[in-house]
């Protein structure tokens, strides 16, 4: 099309040393707000808390698979009666890292994977509390409710910061 020629299109070009076109009197752009700087610290951070929680999964995935005696023996729990159940339960830790790497590329786009991933890591670390609490045998509980619990705060935390 003839309005399409080698500067785009011919309603958005500017005469040299012109202002760049307005955006909108009331809603100045993204760089010019005045909390650019501090959304954009804590976008980066919410991201960063993200992977940390992936790799945190992934880690435990691994062991799951690759070690659940050793595991059992850190954390002081019994494993199941059949392996199948630590490999059902690492599958969905790898698949739930699998989602907080996707969301932490592109937190516009997947907020509700980090509405979930902090509503469900809240739920875990009490569920974590919970088991343990009621039964002394699962007493290894405890350091995985505390860190299930904190990503869900700080993910939480971040991501209404990053929308303040």
């Amino acid at each position: 099309s003839a309005a399409l020629g080698r500067g785009g299109p011919r309603n958005l070009r500017r005469e040299p040393g012109s202002a760049a076109p307005q955006r909108g009197i009331e809603s100045p752009s993204m760089l010019e707000h005045p909390n650019f700087a501090r959304r954009f610290l804590w976008i980066r951070l919410l991201a960063a808390s993200l992977v940390l929680g992936a790799l945190y999964d992934l880690g435990f995935a691994a062991i799951f698979i690759a070690a659940p005696e050793w595991a059992a023996r850190v954390f002081r729990l019994p494993l199941p009666g059949a392996e199948f159940y630590l490999w059902l339960i690492a599958i969905f830790l790898t698949m739930l890292a699998a989602l907080y790497l996707t969301a932490a590329k592109d937190l516009r786009r997947y907020t509700g994977i980090v509405l979930v991933a902090s509503v469900g890591r809240i739920a875990g670390g009490v569920a974590f509390a919970l088991a343990a609490s009621r039964d002394p045998s699962l007493a290894g509980l405890w350091p995985l409710a505390f860190a299930d619990f904190g990503f869900g705060l700080v993910h939480g935390g971040l991501w209404m910061a990053s929308r303040a």
